[in-house]
């Protein structure tokens, strides 16, 4: 009989707890019972997942007493508060904030990249998700990088507003419907109007004038995939609802072809979907190919007409799934495969 596991998903009244739920019944993974926590304003709230009813219970005061595995993303602030918590009653804790990603006895993990560096999380209890566009990136350069070392990486975002959570969808909506019935444009979830607009700011600013988010960038590649990289972010706001798209231009330590390239990135276990022809439309794009998708998609492979030894590619995928929901699904199955 297939052992089943207690989990509790934290903040799953948020688009990306709302998507754990939906994405760990969509991989049939081995539930025993499922505790959905978020604020005591959701207590007894009702949530239907893939036409499955669930009601949320009060996060303050909840025993993590006999939980396998609880999946945090409710914010920094919570996971600084509850993740202990829930580790000193011997729950595993995989969280998608940014709260535990720089600590250096936490594993900080993209399955397909370093599922090797799970077991450390026995030091503390705790496996942290990366930054949803750090995944991205990563997942599409590991092959390349695997087969010729990247020196450096030049990376500008184009993220979606779910990024930021479900009053910032409600925002874009409120703007979009406002535009078109000729009523007075409002904001307050972002410093610009959003809505027919692309805004060169995501997290706060950092004294060296760039933002948290394109830091994230920096760290989290430094630390999962290679020290060595360099990495120059640039992070865009833009007025699309699901789906990070980022054009990467890679500096590597040896001249290969885009056909090279190409043919890494279509191999079965690239942990890519290469979409790359030279025809209107051959490329992927966020609201076609990943709505409801989990994969990391890669487009427009060529070769650097500046740069010697540089390899350009555009990524895209689901910042909600992939991004987040799916990845930290994936670090669990993990756990249940190889350590509990």
């Amino acid at each position: 009989m297939t052992k089943k596991y207690n989990i509790a998903i934290v903040g799953a009244t948020g688009a990306v707890g709302q998507m754990m739920i939906q994405v760990l019944l969509e991989r049939k993974f081995p539930i025993n019972e499922l505790y959905l926590l978020a604020s005591k304003k959701s207590d007894g709230k009702k949530i239907n997942i893939l036409n499955k009813e669930f009601t949320v219970k009060a996060l303050d005061g909840f025993d993590f007493s006999g939980i396998d595995i609880a999946l945090f993303s409710a914010g920094s602030n919570i996971s600084e508060k509850y993740a202990k918590e829930a580790t000193n009653k011997n729950s595993i804790v995989i969280d998608n904030t940014s709260f535990f990603r720089y600590e250096e006895d936490i594993p900080l993990i993209v399955p397909e990249i370093n599922a090797s560096q799970i077991t450390h999380y026995k030091k503390t209890g705790i496996i942290a998700n990366p930054n949803c566009s750090t995944i991205q990136m990563l997942v599409a350069i590991k092959p390349i990088h695997d087969l010729c070392k990247v020196i450096r990486i030049n990376v500008c975002t184009y993220q979606a507003v779910s990024g930021t959570g479900n009053n910032a969808i409600k925002e874009l909506n409120d703007q979009v419907n406002a535009y078109v019935n000729n009523n007075e444009i409002l904001w307050d979830v972002y410093p610009k109007q959003i809505a027919f607009n692309v805004i060169p700011q995501i997290d706060n600013f950092m004294e060296n004038g760039y933002t948290k988010e394109e830091m994230k960038m920096v760290w989290e590649t430094k630390k999962i995939l290679d020290e060595k990289i360099e990495v120059n972010p640039t992070t865009v706001r833009v007025p699309v609802f699901y789906g990070h798209s980022e054009a990467i231009h890679l500096e590597l330590e040896k001249n290969i072809t885009s056909n090279e390239a190409k043919n890494i990135l279509s191999a079965k276990d690239s942990g890519v979907i290469l979409i790359d022809e030279h025809i209107d439309g051959g490329y992927p794009c966020a609201a076609n190919e990943c709505e409801n998708s989990n994969d990391v998609y890669v487009g427009r492979v060529r070769e650097d007409i500046s740069c010697k030894n540089g390899l350009n590619m555009w990524v895209v995928s689901n910042n909600i799934r992939k991004g987040a929901a799916f990845n930290s699904v994936q670090i669990a199955e993990h756990l249940i495969k190889d350590y509990i």
